[in-house]
């Protein structure tokens, strides 16, 4: 196979594990999952141990993939926001699917979800 060829072939979980691999990317889509805009510093808070560095650094992997929008607002007090688009919106079932499979998985082993999220599916 010629180098070029292999560049563009990859294994479905490889490219899944790349999209959304990491401590913070899965976080991230689960708060930006309602479809709302949020602001950097909501994310953040919602997230909670995630330190500046690593928050901007998976945000913006993120919008590199594809998977959120970023929006500049240069207002009297300037401020950004972050939201799915399309793509990662079309993300959240197959998401949905791997949580509610979690879920099952914690209820064997006597755990319980704490995201609000996770808890009401």
């Amino acid at each position: 196979m010629s180098d070029e060829k292999n560049e563009k072939n990859m294994c479905p979980l490889k490219y899944l594990t790349n999209a959304f691999g990491g401590k913070w990317k899965l976080p991230i889509i689960c708060v930006l999952a309602n479809q709302k805009p949020q602001r950097y510093s909501a994310i953040k808070k919602r997230i909670g141990d995630i330190t500046n560095t690593m928050l901007a650094k998976a945000l913006k992997e993120l919008e590199d993939s594809g998977f959120i929008d970023r929006t500049e607002y240069n207002e009297k007090v300037p401020h950004v926001e972050y939201c799915l688009t399309l793509k990662g919106a079309g993300a959240l079932p197959m998401l949905t699917a791997a949580a509610e499979w979690a879920i099952k998985e914690m209820d064997s082993e006597n755990l319980k979800p704490y995201c609000q999220e996770c808890n009401s599916l």
